[in-house]
């Protein structure tokens, strides 16, 4: 499973699996054991994880959740000893650890706290997800060859 497969909806816990567009919107599957599928219209704000960033201090603005989470899993290898009811402080020094210029006034302690439980939850089902796309050059490869 790749993070362009993986969605998170606005006002629902947890995160879904992309399934298909429908007529009505988008069919998703929940991550968790219970696998339940539902569709969200239009209206929902469904964001896919590929096109999450943390804002920071770099000259880019900000960096891809794919590579924090990267970063996490390297460091952590699956267990960072945090949940989403940690202290705010302790979320803050974490994220300080592994992001180390990650702008502290548009990262809310609300949205590490959503990183830590996404990060937990995939390094449960699916630690493959963190490892390196290798499809990643040979689209490039194709590229250079137009």
């Amino acid at each position: 499973m790749n993070f362009g497969e993986i969605a998170a909806v606005a006002g629902k816990g947890g995160l879904f699996k992309v399934l298909k567009p429908s007529k009505a919107g988008v069919i998703l599957e929940s991550l968790d054991g219970k696998k339940t599928k539902l569709v969200v219209g239009a209206d929902a704000r469904v964001s896919i994880l590929s096109e999450i960033s943390i804002y920071t201090h770099t000259q880019e603005g900000s960096t891809p959740l794919i590579d924090v989470m990267r970063k996490i899993h390297e460091e952590f290898d699956g267990d960072t000893g945090l949940t989403k009811n940690s202290d705010a402080e302790e979320l803050k020094s974490f994220l300080k650890h592994i992001l180390p210029d990650y702008d502290e006034d548009r990262v809310y302690v609300s949205d590490i706290k959503k990183l830590i439980t996404w990060y937990n939850l995939l390094a449960e089902i699916d630690p493959d997800s963190f490892m390196k796309d290798e499809e990643a050059p040979e689209a490039s490869e194709e590229k250079e060859a137009e």
